[in-house]
C-alpha cells in the first residue's frame, strides 16, 4: 500500500533527523543519503558556490577538502526541521575546530529533495564569509 503524503513527510523528516543524529555522534553523515546522481547547489559567493553534478563531485570538491581542514569533526545542532512535499528543510548550526586551532562556526539552511528515502537534489545556504575565511586560512 502506498504511503500517504503525510506519512511520506514524516518518514523523510525522520530519515534526515537520524542522519544528523549520526553526524553529531560521529557515526555517519547526511551525505550518505545522497544518490550517486544527486545534485548539490551551494548558493552565494563562497569559494565552493556552484552546482555539483553527482555525489562524488560534491564529496571530492567540497566535503573531503572541508573535513581535511578540521582537526576533528564538525558537530551539527538542528534548530528547525521542516517538510514541504518531498522536501526536507534543515536549519542548523555547526561548529568544530580547524587544524590551525581556531573555531569554525556557521549556520546552514539545507533544502533536501527526497525520493525513496534518499537525497536527489540539495540547495545549501550559509555564511560564505565564514566559509571563505576557513577555506583560505587552513590548508587540507
Amino acid at each position: 500500500m502506498a504511503q500517504s503524503a503525510d506519512e511520506l513527510k514524516t518518514r523523510n523528516k525522520a530519515i534526515v533527523r537520524r542522519s544528523f543524529d549520526a553526524w553529531r555522534e560521529g557515526t555517519g553523515t547526511p551525505f550518505e543519503l545522497l544518490t550517486e546522481s544527486a545534485t548539490w547547489t551551494i548558493v552565494g559567493r563562497a569559494v565552493t558556490a556552484k552546482t555539483y553534478q553527482g555525489r562524488e563531485a560534491f564529496m571530492r570538491d567540497v566535503v573531503r577538502p572541508f573535513n581535511a581542514r578540521m582537526s576533528g569533526t564538525l558537530k551539527p545542532a538542528i534548530r528547525k526541521l521542516y517538510t514541504d512535499g518531498d522536501t526536507v528543510i534543515v536549519l542548523f548550526d555547526a561548529s568544530g575546530t580547524a587544524r590551525d586551532g581556531k573555531p569554525y562556526q556557521n549556520t546552514y539552511a539545507w533544502f533536501l529533495d527526497m525520493q525513496d528515502g534518499r537525497i536527489v537534489n540539495a540547495v545549501a545556504f550559509f555564511d560564505s564569509i565564514a566559509l571563505n575565511d576557513y577555506w583560505q586560512r587552513v590548508t587540507p
